[in-house]
């Protein structure tokens, strides 16, 4: 595994962590909330940003207006079943979801969430970085590189893993004040 592919694998983990974060509430309408929600339509898991449009005409409700008026009710019952954790409101042209203010308990559970949501892209991040230097070791025994060259190399892997998961941690700071502030 070269050094650049090492980088854009921790790239795209960093990018996979920010967007499971914002599929996190925090007390603000947000349509990637609704990311994660899929609809069984016509037999297939559908993701809901692809059957409908989802907008947020103000702070506390999300709009969900279906492209195909029949398939309503199938979105709200995907809505309902998901862990959004949010009741739909059907009025027989769009779905709305009112997002209450968030609980001094949910926020800390939302923060809990987040960290957890972290800590997966921390380790993804160490994989990449053991599967990189396993390689670079292997190039090593196999006479490719040079023990310096392989210790380089391991280096600036590491500089990169710093680098990466100090990332994640500011996106975690970031989205723990979103949740805290009320």
């Amino acid at each position: 595994m070269k050094l650049a592919e090492a980088e854009s694998k921790m790239q795209h983990t960093v990018e996979a962590t920010q967007r499971a974060f914002n599929t996190i509430r925090t007390g603000r309408a947000n349509a990637s909330l609704l990311d994660k929600v899929l609809v069984e339509y016509y037999g297939t898991p559908t993701p809901l940003k692809s059957l409908a449009n989802i907008s947020t005409p103000d702070a506390s409700t999300i709009l969900i207006q279906p492209y195909d008026r029949s398939s309503l009710n199938i979105v709200e019952k995907a809505i309902s079943l998901s862990d959004v954790g949010l009741t739909p409101s059907n009025d027989g042209s769009v779905i709305r979801l009112n997002i209450p203010p968030l609980t001094s308990d949910r926020r800390k559970e939302l923060v809990k969430i987040a960290a957890k949501y972290a800590e997966e892209g921390r380790v993804g991040i160490r994989n990449i970085r053991r599967d990189a230097v396993d390689s670079i070791r292997k190039q090593e025994k196999n006479a490719e590189v040079s023990e310096d060259e392989s210790r380089d190399l391991q280096d600036k892997l590491q500089k990169l893993t710093n680098k990466y998961t100090a990332r994640i941690d500011e996106l975690l700071a970031d989205k723990e004040k979103d949740i805290t502030t009320v």
